[in-house]
């Protein structure tokens, strides 16, 4: 049951079994010590008290954390086979040419060399020239630049899939 000041797919989501909230939160972000954040949370109120939870979480992340929730993304350009989530964000590769997906996945390796983990952006709206432009700009970064972006990225992907998920539990 819902009320006037919960929508219902967070009501839903709040009235989830522990175990089911959790992979759910595990599928927007991999992040195991994320999840366990937001969960200890619930009930939300609001979607934005959801979000901010989220954002919280996400400035709370150690670096292992951080890599941890990096580990669940692929590489731009090369979404995992079934995943609709990552074949949906990452949209803007799909009609790329052939030579703009070379380039990014040259940039995407070069990028993996240099800090150890996937190129990490918020995808979606974003086109293949905007992610390969976006690469080639933070590959310059140093280490610590880089994460902090990396945070603000992963804290955007992650307020994207909040939103997905609330609105997927009122279909």
């Amino acid at each position: 049951m819902t009320s006037s000041t919960t929508p219902g797919g967070l009501a839903r989501f709040n009235a989830l079994a522990e175990h089911a909230a959790l992979a759910a939160l595990h599928e927007a972000c991999a992040s195991r010590a994320w999840g366990e954040r937001l969960l200890a949370a619930r009930p939300y109120a609001t979607a934005d008290d959801l979000y901010t939870a989220s954002d919280a979480a996400t400035a709370e992340l150690t670096d292992a954390d951080l890599a941890e929730a990096m580990a669940g993304h692929p590489p731009i350009g090369r979404p995992r086979p079934g995943d609709p989530t990552s074949s949906r964000e990452q949209r803007g590769m799909a009609g790329a040419s052939e030579e703009l997906k070379e380039e990014m996945l040259g940039l995407n390796l070069a990028y993996q060399e240099k800090f150890g983990h996937v190129f990490l952006i918020c995808a979606t709206g974003r086109t293949g020239e905007q992610m390969r432009d976006a690469v080639k700009a933070r590959i310059g970064n140093s280490s610590e630049q880089e994460r902090g972006l990396v945070r603000i990225e992963l804290g955007k992907i992650n307020r994207i899939r909040l939103g997905n998920l609330v609105q997927e539990e009122e279909a």
